[in-house]
């Protein structure tokens, strides 16, 4: 399981010209999945993130979490996270879970951020999804389990 996170001002997920997600002061998080993925991954994923800190306190390091600047996330799924691009200029994407079993994990995925308490939108599994967001810092942070 791959995450890319980044710390935004805002972030918004439009599919079909109608908006599907958004945050603020948060995370817009990139969500992928490999073959040997599993539910215990998610969930050790989930606790990681919530308890990240990385917003700034009033003496600008980084010491205060999600919680604590009352922030929310845009969760997306994103195959492409596992493109191998070793061979060639095409990339090739079997490393990436097959879409049925991705999908069930991206959504036990965003469930379990919400049992701590994160207001979480998404985008939708599958679609061609266009995404807005400011950086804040930046900050991104590629997590993977």
């Amino acid at each position: 399981m791959k995450v890319v996170l980044q710390r935004v001002k805002y972030a918004k997920c439009v599919v079909e010209g109608k908006l599907t997600g958004s945050c603020n002061d948060g995370y817009m998080l990139l969500v992928g999945f490999t073959h040997s993925d599993t539910i215990d991954q998610v969930k050790k994923m989930a606790k990681k993130i919530a308890n990240l800190r990385i917003f700034e306190d009033e003496n600008g390091k980084m010491n205060l979490n999600i919680f604590q600047v009352g922030g929310s996330v845009l969760s997306i799924s994103q195959f492409t996270l596992y493109a191998n691009t070793s061979e060639g200029n095409r990339p090739a994407f079997v490393d990436a879970m097959k879409p049925d079993e991705a999908n069930k994990l991206y959504h036990n995925f965003n469930d379990e951020l919400r049992t701590y308490g994160l207001k979480v939108e998404e985008g939708i599994f599958g679609a061609h999804m266009e995404i807005s967001l400011l950086n804040n810092g930046p900050v991104t942070i590629i997590l993977e389990f």
